[in-house]
């Protein structure tokens, strides 16, 4: 992906969805026409998020709660830090309180199909967002980043932060994948391999652990100790002698974690992908520790998930831009997807330009 078309492609997103709380919004969706077609416009509208796992999912709380609020509607928006069973009870609360749109970041989204049939049946609508909801024909709406295309874009920026940082091949590298329960790793680890596996098959990157497949490089529940404790067996076990050139890590968090392994081990500095662009990450990069990032801009995620809330209080449907691709293993389900960004130090400043909080930490 060209770095102008990727930002123009974020800032246009930005700007689209940004138009769904504007007043112009408000005041059309409050005649009694379009309310009849759809929902009174001061209705619940529900938020269901998994745990406060990253950076991003305390930013979409607040950012759901005042744009929600700002366009008329009463939220309800949700933790759930105690694990799939208060998630699924949440859901069903909110279905009783009378949400007209249920808004869900699952833990697990194979685990909710009594819910969403529970939603389906008070005619409630149903967004799963950032994550795909499974298993389920009551799902009606996809909002996500495109996460194969980051996956691809980790695996891309692996193998050119070794050439950078590394010199000539071959390269010794690990992998790191996310949790099994969440749909989104599967695909962060499939777009990444598409990219990384044609090298280990040509010997160019060898993994000394042997550990290749998803299930093998699972991290649960996305916690950065699971992360280290892995790294910290593999290190000891395979590199003794050797140095770890690379590691592909699905998100900013478990790449910290690996790189604490690392240090702590003794060894230098790995090349390591990461996403989600944290505070700490983005400082780590522009002192050239993390190679690179994934920046999704949760602000237009958030917009355009309420864009569609306001589609539905209207009566008409939400813009989608993908209706082949997300077989949640009932039915395919129509998708909105944004672009994710590749981010290293060298495009720092121009991707982060417009962001308030990332932009000071690349002067």
């Amino acid at each position: 992906m060209k770095l102008a078309s990727a930002v123009l492609a974020v800032s246009a997103a930005g700007a689209l969805v940004l138009s769904g709380c504007s007043s112009s919004d408000r005041d059309s969706s409050s005649d009694n026409t379009s309310a009849a077609a759809g929902f009174p416009q001061n209705s619940v509208i529900g938020v269901a998020l998994p745990q406060k796992t990253s950076e991003n999912w305390v930013l979409a709380q607040n950012l759901f709660e005042d744009g929600l609020k700002s366009a008329g509607y009463s939220p309800i928006v949700q933790f759930a830090n105690s694990g799939v069973p208060e998630q699924q009870n949440q859901i069903q609360a909110m279905i009783q309180k009378g949400a007209k749109v249920i808004v869900v970041g699952a833990i697990d989204g194979s685990q909710l199909g009594t819910q969403l049939k529970a939603a389906a049946d008070q005619g409630v609508k149903v967004i799963a967002y950032d994550r795909l909801l499974l298993n389920s024909p009551n799902v009606d709406l996809y909002n996500a980043y495109d996460n194969y295309k980051v996956g691809e874009l980790q695996g891309q920026a692996l193998l050119q932060g070794l050439k950078d940082r590394k010199g000539a091949g071959p390269y010794n590298i690990e992998l790191i994948s996310g949790s099994s329960d969440d749909a989104n790793s599967k695909p962060f680890f499939e777009g990444a391999m598409s990219i990384l596996k044609p090298k280990i098959d040509d010997g160019t990157l060898s993994v000394l652990s042997g550990q290749t497949t998803q299930q093998q490089t699972a991290t649960d529940g996305w916690k950065a100790e699971n992360a280290q404790n892995r790294m910290d067996t593999i290190l000891s076990a395979n590199y003794k002698s050797k140095n770890l050139d690379g590691i592909l890590s699905p998100n900013d968090t478990l790449a910290r974690a690996a790189l604490t392994s690392v240090k702590q081990a003794g060894k230098p500095t790995p090349v390591i992908t990461g996403q989600d662009s944290e505070v700490e990450s983005v400082k780590s990069i522009m002192a050239g520790v993390q190679y690179s990032t994934i920046y999704k801009d949760t602000t237009a995620l958030v917009n355009a998930t309420i864009d569609a809330v306001n589609a539905y209080q209207k009566g008409t449907d939400p813009k989608v831009n993908d209706t082949k691709s997300y077989n949640n293993g009932v039915k395919v389900v129509p998708a909105f997807l944004l672009k994710p960004v590749i981010v290293t130090k060298d495009n720092a400043a121009e991707v982060y330009a417009n962001d308030k909080t990332l932009a000071p930490l690349t002067k």
